[in-house]
C-alpha cells in the first residue's frame, strides 16, 4: 500500500533520515521512528507519488495523518472537532452517522461529544486526533508519537485501539520511540538509528532478540 524509497529529510542542514526505503502492506501495523519533511526520495501510496502532493490530495487518496501535537481545536468541541474530519469529504452529509459510529469506537469521547475539547486531558485528546483522522474511513492511518507525554493507563488504552483498527481493515504506520509497546501491537518494523534503518524484521522476531532489548527498550 506504501512504498518509500531512499527517502532523504533534513532540519535545516541536519541529514536527519537517510535514504530510507520501507513498505507497509494493506492491513499491517508497521513501526517506524521518525518523521521530518524537506524529503528526497520516494513515497508511493497505492503506486501514486506523494512528494509534492498537497494535504487535501493526500487525503482523497485514502491516506490521513495524526500529528504529534494533535492540532485540537480550541473553542469547538469535541463534536465540532470530529466534524473537522469529514468536512473536505464528499460523505460529510452524513456527518453525524459517523460521529455516532467513530464514538461508539471511543467511549471516552462518547461522554464528552458536548464538551470543550482542550479541556480534556492529554490521552483524551490523543484519542480525539485519532477519532478525528478516522473519520472520513482512510485506507490508511500513519500516526506520529501517539504516545508521547500521555499517562500509561492512556497508552495501554491506545495501543489496544490499533489493535481493534487493524482487525476492522485500517492500515496504521506508527511513527513510534516507545518502541517495546509499538513492537508488541505491529506485524512488522523499522527501527533508525542516526538517520538510517539498522533494522528490519517481525517485529516478534525484534522483540525477543536480547541485544534490541538492551539498546532500544531499556529506559
Amino acid at each position: 500500500m506504501l512504498q518509500i524509497d531512499k527517502l532523504n529529510a533534513w532540519y535545516d542542514h541536519s541529514h536527519v533520515v537517510q535514504d530510507l526505503s520501507l513498505h507497509v502492506r494493506p492491513g499491517e501495523i508497521v513501526t517506524l521512528m521518525g518523521l521530518v519533511a524537506k524529503t528526497r526520495g520516494s513515497a508511493r501510496f497505492e503506486g501514486r507519488e506523494l512528494i509534492g502532493l498537497g494535504a487535501h490530495t493526500r487525503f482523497h487518496l485514502g491516506l490521513a495523518y495524526v500529528p504529534e501535537d494533535r492540532r485540537i481545536v480550541a473553542g469547538l468541541t469535541v463534536r465540532e472537532n470530529l466534524q473537522l474530519g469529514i468536512i473536505a469529504s464528499a460523505g460529510r452529509s452524513d456527518a453525524a452517522a459517523q460521529i455516532d459510529e467513530v464514538a461508539q469506537t471511543f467511549p471516552r469521547l462518547k461522554e464528552r461529544l458536548d464538551q470543550e475539547a482542550t479541556s480534556m486531558s492529554g490521552g483524551e485528546q490523543q484519542m480525539l486526533a485519532i477519532a478525528r483522522a478516522l473519520m472520513a474511513k482512510p485506507k490508511m492511518i500513519v500516526l506520529d508519537e501517539p504516545s508521547e507525554g500521555i499517562m500509561p493507563v492512556m497508552v495501554d488504552e491506545m495501543f489496544e485501539l490499533f489493535i481493534r483498527l487493524k482487525r476492522s481493515g485500517t492500515t496504521i504506520l506508527l511513527v513510534e520511540q516507545n518502541v517495546e509497546r509499538a513492537l508488541s501491537v505491529s506485524d512488522r518494523a523499522y527501527i533508525i538509528d542516526h538517520g538510517v534503518v539498522v533494522h528490519e524484521a517481525v517485529a516478534s522476531a525484534l522483540l525477543a532478540d536480547p541485544a534490541i532489548q538492551e539498546r532500544y527498550c531499556s529506559v
